[in-house]
């Protein structure tokens, strides 16, 4: 709600407190969108390193969200080595469940 300023203030610094509460308790949206928030840079400095933390958390539970995003990171070298095969694995886990992101860069 932060985030997008639904019912509260926008506050992208609270969005991230947030998040960061649910995702250390291991809630997969939570992690994506912490994973997010460093990757866009919003509510705290731009970090890639950390955005992949997250997203990987995320996305080894199965977060198609946050598996597309992973495979980005490793398809452009963000905050991991570059790696075409990292990148299609993500890609393909994020497309088979039907995320249209990861099939259009898979494609």
């Amino acid at each position: 709600m932060y985030r997008k300023g639904e019912g509260v203030p926008q506050d992208d610094a609270e969005a991230v407190r947030w998040y960061r509460l649910a995702a250390e308790q291991g809630i997969a949206k939570a992690q994506s969108n912490l994973g997010l928030m460093y990757d866009e840079g919003e509510g705290v400095p731009q970090d890639d390193a950390e955005a992949v933390r997250w997203y990987r958390l995320a996305a080894e539970q199965g977060d198609a969200s946050a598996q597309s995003n992973l495979g980005l990171m490793y398809d452009e070298g963000e905050g991991v080595p570059q790696d075409d095969a990292e990148a299609v694995r993500w890609y393909r886990l994020a497309a088979e469940q039907g995320d249209a992101s990861a099939q259009f860069n898979l494609g």
